[in-house]
C-alpha cells in the first residue's frame, strides 16, 4: 500500500518512511504542501499522514484543497493536543488525528483501517468523478441506501 508522508522536516519524513517501511508500507515523501497536492494528483496514494505546522499551506488548508479532488484517508500526525486542534482538523477533512510521538505500530494499525475501510480511490483525468475500486471483493464501497 502507498501512502505519502507530508512534513516540512525532512528528517521527520525520513524517519516516518523508515519505519512504515517496515511494516511494508510502500511511502512517498514531500516536504512542503505544493509537492504533496502534486504527487497526490499524480501518485494516488492509498492514504496520507500530514503534519498540520507547515510554512507555505498549514495541514487544515492541505486537507481542503485535497477534498476538492479525492477522497484519500488523510492522517494528521501532530504535536499540538489540544481538542480545538484536533476539532479543526476534522473539520477541514482529516479523518484521523495522532498526537507526536506515536509508536509506528499504532500508525500502521490507524492506516491499515483507514485503507481497508475507503477502498483505493481512483481519480478520474477530469477529477470530476471519484469511482472507487475495493482492497477487497467483500467489502462494500458505497453507501447502504436508507430505509427512509
Amino acid at each position: 500500500m502507498k501512502v505519502l508522508s507530508i512534513d516540512d522536516d525532512i528528517a521527520m519524513t525520513e524517519l516516518t518512511a523508515m519505519l512504515l517501511r517496515t511494516h511494508g508500507f510502500e511511502v512517498l515523501t514531500a516536504n512542503s504542501a505544493r509537492e504533496a497536492i502534486q504527487i497526490i494528483r499524480e501518485k494516488q496514494p492509498h492514504a496520507v499522514i500530514l503534519d498540520l505546522m507547515m510554512p507555505d499551506m498549514d495541514g487544515r488548508q492541505v486537507c481542503r484543497v485535497i477534498r476538492e479532488f479525492s477522497n484519500v484517508p488523510i492522517i494528521i500526525l501532530s504535536a499540538l493536543n489540544d481538542p480545538e486542534t484536533v476539532a479543526s482538523a476534522l473539520d477541514s477533512g482529516a479523518d484521523d488525528y495522532l498526537v507526536k510521538p506515536v509508536p509506528s505500530d499504532v500508525l500502521a494499525a490507524h492506516l491499515n483501517r483507514l485503507i481497508k475501510r475507503t477502498g483505493r480511490l481512483v481519480m478520474s483525468p477530469e477529477k470530476l468523478a471519484n469511482t472507487w475500486i475495493p482492497a477487497a471483493a467483500t467489502i462494500p464501497t458505497r453507501p447502504l441506501k436508507s430505509a427512509t
